[in-house]
Parts: structure tokens; sequence; C-alpha cells
């Protein structure tokens, strides 16, 4: 029999806080992890440092700022602050102890040429693999599945088999698959009949939350970070020129947080099936939406937000962790455009047609790795996911006879999953492609 999850259970394992973008996260808690079989792990003991990525990882890492740096980019840095820095017990949040003498140690190692970054192209979804050599001493640590699941660690070569890093994520992968197996059977009905079960405790979570990604929201608009796209929104509202309404208060909200993001803010988001990125998108589209509603509750909000999560994660167990679509759009968009629909007082018809809306208009978006500009992905799809409910609950909802739309929404989330999986490959290679070509000239 397929095991239950509770919405206390989805939310434990598919929402947690990371500071800063989850792949180059992801590289320095590798190389931290490593780091702690080491004897001696001194930054000016360091021999040598390999990095070996799968495509997703390396096209999500290498171009976007890293906390704690002032917008410094680049997976060599990520690998060298998670060996000199790296507190792998706080999982994402492993460079939380960043400090300017870390920084330093970090930069000497790139200069001095200890660090070699390559490229697994046979590798699909997530996996990073480190080796260092220190002092005649090697260690090896691997992640694979998602960006915290450290499946193995060598010294000298051979296997550690008891590791307190080990046994927590072998628990914890073993609990997302199996989540994600059950998420992908239900039906939205029953999603949806999920958050009707939430305790004080869920509520507080959720809270959690938005706290977590209203403060990053709130750091892009004062400072005009990364991109700057929340700022200047705000601005074109302060000129006259554009008029706020709903939907610019959600674009401008959840760029904003993104703009302060990927600038390396040192400040924590609550992801969403392991992006921050998807956390911002679940979250604050919906929150914005409340300034413009009457007679809303607190827990009306809270509740229509755990909603976003759950669909985001039901689209992310088609479609996985890492492709060539933007699940920002697809995945998170369409979990805020189902989360507004409900805020907005919308049944399960109303709510199954802003899905079908979003997915319909915002398919074609890709992944081109993670950015300053995806700021500007961040925008579209919080503007696009307060329209697809606003469409749904005037009527408006894509015919299944359209393109990928299916009958159900359930349907269309799983034609999105196979586009994704089986469809985008040939693409998703093609970026990467372009990508490190245009970084070979600019160097």
């Amino acid at each position: 029999m397929t095991q239950q999850y509770s919405i206390k259970d989805i939310l434990k394992i598919e929402v947690a806080p990371a500071l800063g973008c989850t792949e180059p996260a992801a590289v320095a808690l590798c190389t931290a992890a490593a780091g702690t079989l080491l004897s001696n792990k001194s930054p000016d003991k360091l021999d040598k440092m390999d990095l070996w990525l799968s495509p997703n990882i390396y096209k999500n890492a290498f171009a976007v700022a890293i906390p704690g740096t002032a917008g410094e980019t680049g997976i060599d840095l990520a690998g060298a602050l998670g060996y000199c820095c790296g507190d792998p017990t706080r999982k994402l949040e492993v460079l939380a102890p960043t400090t300017n003498e870390a920084l330093c140690a970090a930069r000497q190692l790139i200069k001095d040429q200890k660090i070699a970054v390559h490229l697994l192209r046979e590798k699909t979804g997530i996996y990073i693999k480190a080796g260092l050599s220190v002092n005649g001493e090697t260690a090896e640590a691997e992640i694979e599945g998602t960006h915290d699941n450290l499946i193995g660690l060598k010294l000298n070569d051979q296997p550690v088999q008891s590791h307190p890093l080990l046994a927590k994520t072998d628990h914890d992968q073993c609990t997302i698959g199996k989540l994600e197996d059950y998420l992908s059977h239900l039906s939205l009905e029953e999603l949806l009949a999920l958050v009707e079960n939430m305790d004080e405790e869920d509520y507080e979570f959720v809270m959690r939350g938005v706290e977590y990604n209203l403060e990053l929201a709130r750091h892009g608009l004062a400072f005009g970070s990364g991109l700057g796209i929340g700022k200047t929104l705000e601005r074109l509202t302060r000129e006259g020129l554009i008029k706020k309404d709903m939907v610019l208060a959600a674009r401008m909200l959840t760029s904003a947080a993104c703009d302060a993001r990927m600038a390396g803010a040192k400040l924590p988001a609550m992801s969403s099936a392991g992006s921050g990125n998807h956390g911002l998108t679940a979250v604050l589209p919906v929150w914005a939406v409340r300034d413009y509603l009457n007679d809303l509750n607190e827990k009306d909000v809270l509740k229509a937000i755990a909603l976003s999560h759950i669909v985001t994660g039901y689209i992310k167990a088609h479609t996985g962790r890492l492709s060539a679509v933007c699940g920002c759009s697809i995945a998170a968009g369409a979990g805020a455009a189902a989360g507004i629909a409900c805020l907005m007082g919308g049944n399960l018809y109303h709510i199954a047609g802003a899905i079908k809306n979003l997915i319909s208009d915002l398919a074609g978006v890709i992944c081109d790795g993670a950015k300053a500009g995806c700021s500007l992905k961040l925008a579209t799809a919080a503007g696009t996911a307060v329209m697809s409910a606003l469409y749904s609950l005037h009527g408006i909802n894509v015919k299944d006879s359209d393109g990928i739309v299916a009958l159900t929404p359930e349907q269309t989330m799983r034609n999105m999953g196979a586009i994704s999986t089986q469809g985008m490959i040939e693409t998703d290679q093609t970026i990467l492609r372009i990508m490190i070509e245009k970084q070979f000239a600019q160097t």
C-alpha cells in the first residue's frame, strides 16, 4: 500500500530555507561534506579540488551571485567557500558562516589554480562530486537526486560507512522519492483536501516562509539589487507611468525578492520543491493579492499558499527537479495561480482552469541557468498567475483541444512533465552549449 502523507509531512519535506541559489549551495555543501573527513582542512594545505557536475547543476551554478561575496559568481568560488568555511549540517544554508577571511582564502585557492571544474555530460538531473587532495589525504563526496542528498563519502578511496551526514540524507532522499510518487498519483481535488487539515503549527510554518521571502523582497525594493526589476516597477508607479493593481503588485514583490536573492543577499529564501526561486513564486504572488481582496483572514491566505506549495511539488514530481523548462514559471507559477484562485473564492473548476491557463501561457519558457535575469521570468510568472486565476474565475479557460492542454488539470500537468523529461533533452544541451561557448568567448 502506498504511504500516505499529511499536509504537515509535505510542507516539512518540500518547503525549507535556502541561503542563496540552491545549485552553488549544493556545490558548497558537497565540498564542505568532503572536508569533514580530513584531519587537516586548512585552506593553505589544499593541493587540489576537483568538481564534477551534471549539466543541469553546471548551468544553474556558474552565473549566479553567492551570498556573502558582494555579488561574486563562480562554481569554483562556491566549492572553495564550502571547503573554507561551509557548515554541512546546515544543508542549503551551508554558506551562512561565510566571512571576509574565508572569502579571501577561497579567492586565493582560485588564483593559485587549485580548483578544476568538470562537466559530466552523461549525467542528468542533480549530480555533484567533489574530490579533495590535502596534505597526503584524499576525500570525496557525492550528491545526487536532490540538492542536499549526500549519497556517499570516501576517505583515501575507501567508502565511509558511518557518518552523521549520510544517515540523515539517506532518510531524506528516500522520503522525497516516496512523496513525489505519492503526489504524482493524486487528483487536484485530493490536493485541495490536504490543506483543509492544516493545524496551528502548519499555519505558523507557512507564515515563516512568507516572512523570509518578504524580507528578500524588501531588500530588493530598498537597494535595487541584481537586475533591479522590482525597484524599477515601483519607480515606474511613482512616476505615474504605470498603475499599481494586483497584477503589478504580484510582479513587483516577486521580482524584487528574486533581484535580492540572485544578487547574493545574505538572507534565506523559503524554498519550494528544492528551489528558492520556486518558493518566491509560490508564496509572494498569493501574498500580494491579499491586499486587494475583502473579508479575508490570515489563515485563508496561508491555506492558499500551502496549496501553492503542494501544486508546485505535484508538477515538479512530473517534470523533475532540474530541466530545460523554467520551473519557476511552469510549476511555481501554476501553484500560485491555483492558490490565488482558491483565495478569491474559486471552486475546484476555477482552480483547475487557472492551472491550465497558466501552463498554456508559459509552457515555452526555458531555463537558461540561474542569474540576475531570472527576476524577469519571476515577474512574468507572478503576473500571469494572477491573470490566469482571474480569467478562470470569469469563465475563460483554455480548451482541451488546444495544444498540450488536456481535459483535466492533472493530465495537463503530466503533459508538461513529458515535455520536460522527454521533449526538451536536446534543448537543454543546446542551451548549455551556448552558455559555455559564450563563457569561453569572454575569457
